[in-house]
């Protein structure tokens, strides 16, 4: 749940922090690219002012993703929590969730902020190719965890108890 809210946090912060210095971050972005423009961009003007763009679309990407994996991740666990679930079963799924939900939220601010330097957003996914893979899996596969148990909790419940004999006796 600890990492769950910090994902919220991080939603928030990132909020805050746009609001209040999306010309500097986007100064920073273009400086980032400005550095490589010769050797990277080999000039082209056109494709950097496209990777700046899509930077800072990643950049607020992160944002939203970590306010809706964050509130997703608190409900889920609060859901497994209401099941019943085993401690350790509700640990596991409760970290895949929380971690993973703020690793992922992560992931695309650093491709944001990594895709100017170097020299597009496919390039800065491939090089953080080892934070969004687990990450996303974690949430994934958490979530389908869940998914099953509460079918499995459903199933449960709407099978029929076995007559009790005392009351099938009259």
């Amino acid at each position: 749940m600890l990492f769950a809210v910090l994902t919220l946090l991080f939603g928030f912060g990132l909020g805050i922090v746009f609001g209040l210095n999306e010309d500097m971050i986007k100064s920073r972005l273009k400086a980032s690219a400005a550095e490589v423009r010769e050797s990277v961009y080999h000039g082209n003007d056109a494709a950097i002012k496209t990777v700046l763009e899509k930077s800072w679309g990643y950049m607020q990407r992160a944002h939203l993703h970590a306010s809706g994996l964050g509130a997703m991740a608190v409900g889920l666990i609060l859901l497994v929590s209401l099941l019943g679930t085993s401690p350790g079963l509700t640990r596991a799924i409760s970290l895949g969730l929380g971690a993973g939900g703020l690793g992922y939220s992560a992931f695309w601010l650093w491709v944001g902020f990594r895709a100017p330097a170097l020299g597009g957003t496919g390039a800065a996914k491939e090089s953080l190719k080892w934070l969004a893979m687990p990450s996303s899996g974690a949430v994934v596969l958490a979530t389908a965890a869940v998914a099953a148990l509460l079918i499995t909790a459903i199933v449960r419940r709407r099978q029929p108890s076995p007559p009790n004999d005392a009351e099938s006796n009259p």
